[in-house]
């Protein structure tokens, strides 16, 4: 646990709207009182509604900027997000194997809110190989696990669990590792989502909010528990937190007018 203002870093894609990818983490972990950095990964062009072109990152640049970065800046905390092609997750992978940060939460970030696709097919299992063995957490929503497990998607609580320990037998067995699976996408109203680490399996309750604004939720879960981790390192606990600001963003959305399609989160809900 580190009594400084964490130094938290996003590997992740760019949104031009600001509701998801790097621009949600860095509003994300700012918010929640760590100085966030950033690696880009990928480029889209993207609105509330539509993902129309996307541009991934010479790999070779991007070894640069995490090496770069990594030699003069204490990272305390790193979150994966978007990366688009199996070369990209290789490197990253390679490189953060290399520099060991204490904590890494991983977003497979497979599907836009609008559906368009942002991972390729083909790399799902570099994902695996490279990014599952070493995060803290990964945080799938239930179509990723599906994608992650090679199943379909599951719609019920019962089997979230049995899908919770089968993500979990995929990560390393090298410390404690957890898997937060989130519930969102679960039929009716409530949206628990479910934390195991290989023992213990903790649902975190919630109820869906009636709302369009739903853009880049998964990205602001994950950045908010790298923001939180080295401050709070009992995950469950900083895994509630992470849940509760969320919400918290979700709730105050509808004072923003962004766009007229999925709408991004007020990340500075506390704050403005």
């Amino acid at each position: 646990m580190t009594t400084q203002i964490p130094n938290t870093l996003t590997i992740a894609g760019m949104d031009p709207s600001g509701g998801a990818g790097i621009l949600a983490d860095v509003k994300t972990m700012s918010a929640l009182g760590a100085y966030a950095c950033a690696v880009v990964a990928a480029l889209t062009a993207q609105n509330t509604h539509r993902v129309s072109d996307i541009s991934i990152v010479n790999p070779d640049f991007i070894q640069a900027q995490i090496d770069t970065l990594f030699d003069d800046v204490r990272i305390d905390a790193v979150k994966i997000g978007m990366l688009g092609q199996s070369k990209t997750i290789e490197v990253v992978g390679e490189r953060l194997a290399h520099w060991k940060p204490v904590h890494i939460v991983l977003d497979p970030v497979m599907v836009a809110k609008s559906g368009d696709l942002l991972l390729e097919q083909n790399a799902i299992s570099s994902l695996r190989e490279y990014l599952l063995s070493q995060a803290t957490v990964v945080t799938p929503n239930l179509p990723e696990a599906g994608v992650l497990l090679g199943q379909r998607q599951v719609e019920s609580v019962r089997d979230m669990r049995r899908v919770a320990e089968r993500l979990r037998n995929m990560m390393s067995h090298n410390g404690h590792r957890w898997v937060l699976l989130k519930g969102g996408h679960l039929p009716g109203d409530e949206t628990i989502d479910i934390l195991h680490d290989g023992d213990k399996m903790i649902e975190l309750p919630g109820h869906r909010i009636q709302t369009r604004n739903t853009h880049g939720t998964g990205c602001t879960l994950s950045a908010a528990l790298a923001a939180l981790l080295p401050k709070i390192p009992d995950v469950p606990e900083a895994a509630q937190q992470a849940k509760t600001y969320l919400v918290a963003a979700i709730v105050a959305s509808a004072k923003l007018e962004v766009g007229t399609g999925h709408g991004p989160l007020h990340h500075f809900h506390h704050f403005w």
